[in-house]
């Protein structure tokens, strides 16, 4: 696309764009009185205007029902989480017994790691990207240490080549190779939260398998950003967070993947709780753990009703919007953001983009590294009302989304970028 610094350009974007009338349906918080530009979606999403009448009929439910909205309404409670897989399985790429929400994101590692981290005396290596969010390092530490492992000699950190800031797949790849019949897992995330990378995880999943090992991915900031197919990419487990891409509400459930292979597999290993027990069995109240098929199995505790209420209200408007729509809409409004600050910052020397220029290696987020000005920057750009995220020690990220953001609000952006620029150049 041949992009344009224009407001002219911007707006005819605007016009063109299908999903424009989706910004409709989400609240923007305010900067002095006026709509923020809000790009920090990667951190945390909208709320939808609507979370407040789904809301209100579970209070409702609750109210006029109590104990009998378990089994009875039109969404009793007992049966719930079936209301969620078709969107979440359309997100992640998967069969619909693949994936359940549930829990928490560092919760579900913790139970994953249950059931795929088995060392042994030979193969008990984990590999993930230096620099992984630090839950992700401390549940693989603590996880570690729990088998009487040494983490130093455990988990193994790939880190980009010198002078670069990412990954190259063909260094994973030879990485795990490299480990060979010591490899027990690849527990990396599907985008680097830091850099905005995303990890080709088919050919990771498939190097996993070739020398015998477990391919598993954190999805905190891919889930409802990027591409997913992980049911054909044959990825073993994944899990996600609602909150940021899925405008789902600070701390709400997260899900898991869990591939069908292991849907009927009693024998593996796994922390159990009553709701995931057989649901026909359930309520004979027995002894003896029978997990129910697929996902559901991993299941402990009955469901957040109000937190599910929210979450289907986002997934609902992803379902309206179309995943495939939305991933267009994203590849051109994550490059128009490209092409602006490139074309502004020129040979500046104060910003740099350390995420890939390839929209596939992308998702919404572009990274920026801060080389002079530091946290000032950033802050400049606040009181002008962009909402980003800061990250240390010298990253801004901006986050496009595209069910909220427009191209108004990209080339807004540039304005306030072009000027901020004369303060730091």
């Amino acid at each position: 696309m041949n992009y344009e610094y224009s407001e002219e350009f911007a707006r005819e974007m605007d016009e063109k764009d299908a999903l424009s009338t989706f910004r409709d349906r989400f609240l923007f918080p305010k900067v002095d009185g006026k709509d923020a530009i809000y790009f920090c979606g990667n951190s945390l999403g909208l709320q939808p205007k609507s979370v407040k009448d789904y809301i209100a009929k579970e209070l409702a439910n609750w109210s006029e029902m109590a104990v009998d909205g378990h089994f009875h309404g039109e969404d009793a409670w007992m049966y719930v989480k079936q209301k969620s897989k078709p969107a979440l399985a359309e997100i992640v790429g998967a069969h619909e017994h693949e994936v359940v929400a549930m829990n928490n994101l560092s919760v579900n590692l913790h139970l994953l790691m249950v059931s795929f981290y088995q060392p042994t005396k030979e193969r008990f290596k984990i590999i993930i990207e230096g620099g992984a969010f630090p839950s992700d390092q401390y549940m693989l530490e603590t996880q570690v240490k729990f088998h009487g492992l040494d983490p130093a000699e455990t988990i193994v950190e790939l880190n980009p080549r010198e002078g670069e800031h990412t990954l190259r797949t063909a260094d994973i790849l030879a990485e795990i190779r490299k480990q060979g019949d010591s490899l027990a897992m690849v527990n990396m995330a599907g985008l680097q939260y830091y850099t905005g990378q995303i990890f080709d995880m088919k050919a990771i999943t498939a190097a996993a398998h070739e020398v015998g090992a477990y391919a598993g991915f954190d999805l905190a900031h891919a889930a409802g950003n990027a591409p997913l197919s992980l049911h054909d990419w044959d990825v073993d487990f994944a899990t996600w967070c609602s909150y940021k891409y899925m405008n789902s509400g600070p701390g709400n459930v997260s899900g898991v993947f869990i591939h069908e292979r292991f849907a009927e597999r009693p024998d593996l290993n796994r922390f159990a709780g009553w709701w995931g027990h057989d649901q026909e069995q359930r309520f004979k109240m027995e002894k003896g753990f029978m997990p129910m098929h697929g996902a559901d199995g991993w299941q402990l505790s009955n469901s957040d009703i109000i937190g599910l209420a929210v979450h289907q209200a986002s997934l609902d408007i992803f379902q309206d919007a179309g995943i495939e729509n939305l991933r267009k809409k994203s590849e051109q409004l994550t490059g128009y953001l490209a092409y602006l600050i490139e074309e502004i910052s020129g040979k500046s020397g104060v910003l740099e983009i350390i995420t890939p220029k390839n929209p596939a290696e992308r998702g919404c987020q572009l990274s920026l590294h801060i080389h002079r000005g530091g946290k000032a920057v950033f802050d400049e750009w606040y009181k002008q009302g962009v909402v980003g995220d800061w990250r240390n020690p010298n990253v801004i990220r901006l986050a496009p989304t595209p069910l909220y953001n427009s191209f108004l609000d990209v080339f807004q952006f540039a304005q306030i970028l072009e000027q901020s620029l004369k303060k730091f150049a």
